[in-house]
């Protein structure tokens, strides 16, 4: 995954919504936490993955990966405001959760973010939503092009007053 690429995507997005919304003198990194949990909630939804009462079928994949990548914009935004952008280098998880507990693991890292917001804590953060991709699934390639994708739509969606 080219975290440069995207991470100078996001930083794109990122200066559009501030000055159409002329947020430049605000912080926003608790609303970007509390946006993220809202999106992994969301993502969790579609899986389906928690709901043990139900009988209804997940969502199809290309829904999940659509709010999977919802969720790797915010990261990426938080990642911004740390000035972490180049630096960021990923090693690939090798614990064997099941998708329930990676949320979890998303859930606990997200958590601990807000509490230390240092660079190794979003370290931590964007390794386990990484891993929670794979466990769902989804190669590194996979996700790239959805957030690529997503990324169009939101610019667009600025452009048309979302």
């Amino acid at each position: 995954m080219n975290f440069n690429k995207l991470f100078a995507m996001q930083k794109e997005l990122d200066e559009k919504i501030l000055n159409q919304h002329k947020l430049h003198n605000e912080n926003l990194t608790s609303r970007k936490i509390l946006a993220l949990l809202v999106e992994v909630g969301e993502l969790a939804n579609e899986t389906r993955c928690f709901k043990f009462w139900s009988l209804k079928a997940a969502a199809p994949v290309e829904t999940i990966l659509e709010e999977y990548v919802d969720g790797v914009h915010f990261i990426l935004s938080l990642g911004l405001d740390l000035d972490v952008g180049n630096e960021i280098e990923l090693t690939p998880l090798a614990n064997e959760h099941s998708v329930n507990e990676q949320f979890l693991q998303v859930y606990r890292a997200i958590a601990d973010f807000e509490k230390n917001q240092t660079k190794d804590a979003y370290i931590t953060l964007f390794q386990e939503y990484i891993h929670l991709g794979s466990v769902l699934g989804f190669s590194a390639e996979q996700i790239e092009k959805a957030y690529v994708s997503k990324n169009e739509i939101n610019h667009q969606r600025q452009e048309q007053g979302y």
